[in-house]
């Protein structure tokens, strides 16, 4: 049975690139598989096929002599053909899968030649929740943590051998941090069991620290919060986080801030919002009221008369700092007309003879009733 063309094979064109190569090899390889084809007979040598097509096809050489003299290239010893051939055995199809299971897969692992050549290891970012209250955000404040975390050890300096001695390379892995094992038509990379990935081993490790280069310890840091902070806003301290291992960067301290709620504000961004109650008279009548601010001072109100639940009156550049911009917001306040309870018989009195005087104070409740008139009248109709 005459071979098929290679480009056929994987269904590319003569002019495509190293990398088109690649890909359509990649998806015939995972289309392919015996493992995933139980119910085809012909999967595996559909597999096996293609898996010649692209030994060839991936060989600059090869594919040149190839796309000159197609088969007769790689017969009579003109090129090792046979090595690729459908009997070629799964040494040449684990070289060719190999290539594709790096590609997938070496970011992820380390890639081909990373593995435990790296041996020094970042240390990983650490979290910290710091809850601080509005007071604290509107002037900022320096505050001292305390932040549980590994640090280098000191018996070693970090690197985890004991009395000054140094790691030697894994004889297992040969520094690589990782091993290959061929199952069948794959070739599998994994973590060296013997260095756990490092690519080094410790002879002598040191006693304190186990041969880490780090231990736990409680840390003590001062940090700087600045005005204008709120929910949400993220402080990165470079350097603070975890110790590396054997001697790694550290990573990254990162505190999260939460500003509690307030008693009296309400915080929009940079506005602030206070609720305040009035008496129904003076609301009515209008006159002055005295209402915090949260720099701790006083400003006095005019309430106008005839004034409303809900009503707001803006006291300028009396909110919240702008973070790192120098702006400051507004506070606005929000009357809300109270109801007086608990009335003597001649509170009563006295507002039984004004509710006599007519509705024309009650300009809304007029408004209202009139409505609700039209829409009965227009229902009866």
């Amino acid at each position: 049975m005459a071979k098929r063309d290679y480009y056929e094979v994987l269904g590319i064109s003569r002019g495509a690139s190293a990398d088109e190569i690649k890909k359509a090899y990649r998806q015939k390889a995972k289309e392919l598989h015996p493992d995933r084809n139980a119910d085809n007979p012909d999967a595996e040598a559909q597999f096996k096929e293609a898996n010649e097509a692209y030994e060839v096809l991936k060989d600059g050489e090869k594919k040149a002599a190839y796309d000159r003299f197609g088969h007769a290239a790689f017969e009579n010893g003109m090129g090792g053909g046979q090595r690729g051939g459908y009997g070629g055995g799964n040494a040449d199809f684990a070289s060719a899968f190999s290539d594709v299971f790096d590609d997938l897969f070496g970011d992820f692992m380390g890639g081909r030649q990373g593995g435990g050549r790296n041996r020094a290891t970042r240390g990983n970012d650490l979290r910290y929740n710091l809850k601080i209250t509005l007071e604290e955000a509107f002037g900022g404040l320096q505050k001292t943590i305390n932040v549980p975390t590994s640090v280098a050890c000191d018996s070693c300096n970090g690197t985890g051998a004991e009395g000054g001695s140094e790691p030697v390379t894994c004889p297992t892995c040969s520094g690589m941090g990782k091993v290959r094992a061929q199952q069948g038509f794959f070739t599998v990379e994994r973590t060296c069991p013997t260095c756990s990935g490092m690519g080094q081993t410790i002879k002598n490790p040191c006693k304190s620290c186990h041969g880490a280069g780090r231990t736990e310890k409680n840390r003590s840091l001062s940090v700087n919060i600045p005005a204008g902070v709120e929910t949400g806003t993220r402080i990165r301290l470079a350097g603070e986080g975890e110790a590396g291992l054997r001697g790694g960067p550290s990573g990254d301290l990162y505190i999260f801030i939460e500003v509690a709620p307030h008693k009296l504000f309400e915080r929009d961004g940079t506005n602030l919002y206070c609720r305040v109650p009035v008496s129904m008279a003076s609301a009515a009548l209008g006159g002055d009221i005295e209402v915090p601010t949260i720099d701790g001072g006083r400003s006095r109100v005019k309430i106008p008369e005839g004034s409303q639940t809900g009503r707001q009156m803006r006291l300028r550049g009396k909110g919240m700092p702008a973070l790192r911009s120098g702006g400051v917001g507004d506070m606005f306040i929000e009357l809300n007309v109270e109801t007086p309870v608990k009335l003597s018989a001649k509170q009563k009195e006295l507002l039984r003879e004004f509710a006599d005087l007519g509705e024309e104070n009650n300009p809304l409740s007029s408004t209202f009733f009139s409505s609700v008139k039209s829409f009965w009248d227009s229902m009866k109709g």
